[in-house]
């Protein structure tokens, strides 16, 4: 009886799928050539907060979901540490979804999450302008990470 359970309990676990683990240099790495990419408009105020260039909609909410405070995007572009703290979070969890859907290709995992970082759609990776910044991403990524 016990031999069967542990038979049936194993089954179940080869049956599950394997996904790609997604590492904290990786996320790190990923962060870095986020903010590195990020477009340099020259407005000082153009309504884009910190070195990454975020909509300041998405700051509290991120920060209060990732480090359980909420901060303001003013607090947020000051502090470089909570932010690569909130990014690395919010990254590590894009980054997370989209290996699989990608065939844990790691180049198009990463142009996936920057797709999802400039529209909000990955799918949009290959496609126009956007194909061009994921590709940019995905290189100084490489770069970050030899």
């Amino acid at each position: 009886m016990k031999l069967s359970c542990i038979l049936v309990g194993l089954s179940l676990f080869w049956a599950v799928p394997v996904f790609a683990q997604v590492s904290d240099p990786q996320v790190q790495a990923l962060v870095e050539a986020l903010r590195l990419a990020a477009p340099q408009t020259g407005t000082p105020n153009d309504g884009l907060y910190s070195d990454w260039q975020i909509k300041p909609e998405n700051i509290p909410r991120w920060s209060r979901l990732c480090i359980g405070e909420e901060m303001k995007p003013t607090e947020f572009e000051k502090n470089l540490t909570k932010a690569r703290e909130v990014l690395g979070c919010v990254m590590g969890d894009v980054l997370k979804e989209e290996y699989p859907k990608s065939q844990n290709n790691e180049a198009i995992a990463i142009r996936r999450a920057a797709a999802w970082w400039m529209t909000g759609d990955p799918n949009q990776y290959n496609q126009g302008q956007t194909a061009t910044y994921t590709q940019k991403v995905l290189q100084l990524y490489q770069q970050q990470r030899r």
